[in-house]
């Protein structure tokens, strides 16, 4: 460790030593269980087939940013799915456009964002991230860049979303539900067997969306963040509420402070609660992290936010803590 690194960490750690009437205990570190790894969590009930499709890449001592990738890839190809991939809901002109994210152990990161005609947006960002010198390519960039990689273009509206698409324009209504299947991500974290953190986040966007509307979902930092030394942390719901917060980034910050992974992301929930006294009630926000240690943690605004944890001694569907629950 270098004598600046030394410097910057004891005076963090004094700092904390001063103010530790104000932190949460590391009593309440975990949701569940002891520390462990490897370990694998991810957002709402589709997350329990990413996670088991993660799962064999962490089984066998494999890297956790491979492990993610294939994990998320299993939502995106599910055409059941109407907020992710394939099968995703259009925006409001009957477009699917997609966004994706994903953050490696080095703090390696790539993105996409209005992505048409390419069923794995994570993909092409791990293509981003591992063969260009930028983090983000977004619409005609980033379906032309995919191309070239070799990735195959289809129609990504299926029957069952243009059906829906055409039933919202006869009201044109525009308001994003709580917590009913428009919740729009799967973002999945991961600790390996190395013990290494990486995450990935991908989304097909809020239903009936302007056109060129992109969320948190592909911003690192908003939507997901990963720091290796400290843990690593993930968002759902209405993504411009999470970028006005940078919530994954705050979340990842709170815990190198000393908070557990659920009291980091319920500071991050009241933060928007008190910012937005106004707007909250009416709307979805849920935070997910993971600690260096293998603690992990949720919480959201409104009771309904669930997410699934698998291990070599776990693999379950929780519900998370809410503030208004």
């Amino acid at each position: 460790m270098s004598g600046r690194r030394k410097f910057i960490k004891s005076g963090v750690l004094g700092g904390l030593a001063l103010g530790a009437g104000s932190l949460p205990t590391l009593s309440c570190a975990r949701e569940q269980g002891d520390s462990q790894k490897p370990v694998v969590i991810s957002t709402w009930r589709h997350g329990m087939e990413a996670n088991a499709g993660a799962w064999p890449i962490l089984a066998a001592n494999g890297r956790a940013v491979d492990a993610v990738e294939k994990g998320v890839m299993v939502t995106e190809a599910d055409p059941n799915n109407s907020t992710v991939g394939i099968g995703g809901f259009p925006d409001r002109d009957g477009n699917v456009t997609l966004d994706a994210c994903i953050m490696d152990e080095f703090e390696n990161c790539g993105s996409v964002a209005f992505l048409q005609n390419i069923k794995h947006p994570i993909s092409v960002a791990r293509k981003v991230m591992d063969d260009t010198p930028h983090v983000m390519l977004v619409g005609e960039g980033a379906r032309r860049f995919a191309v070239e990689k070799g990735f195959k273009e289809e129609n990504l509206l299926t029957p069952k979303a243009e059906k829906a698409w055409k039933k919202w324009l006869t009201t044109k209504n525009y308001k994003p539900i709580i917590n009913v299947e428009n919740h729009d991500t799967i973002g999945m974290l991961a600790l390996d067997s190395n013990g290494n953190l990486s995450g990935a986040c991908t989304t097909s966007g809020a239903a009936w969306k302007m056109h060129g509307r992109v969320g948190d979902s592909p911003i690192i930092g908003a939507g997901l963040f990963v720091d290796n030394e400290v843990g690593a942390a993930t968002a759902t719901g209405l993504g411009e509420f999470v970028i006005k917060i940078c919530g994954a980034h705050m979340i990842v910050e709170l815990m190198r402070q000393g908070y557990p992974p659920m009291e980091a992301c319920k500071e991050a929930v009241e933060r928007i609660v008190r910012k937005y006294k106004k707007d909250y009630m009416d709307l979805q926000v849920g935070f997910l992290a993971l600690s260096k240690s293998g603690e992990y943690g949720a919480h959201a605004i409104h009771k309904g936010f669930d997410y699934a944890v698998k291990s070599n001694s776990q693999n379950e569907l929780i519900d998370a803590k809410s503030y208004t629950g």
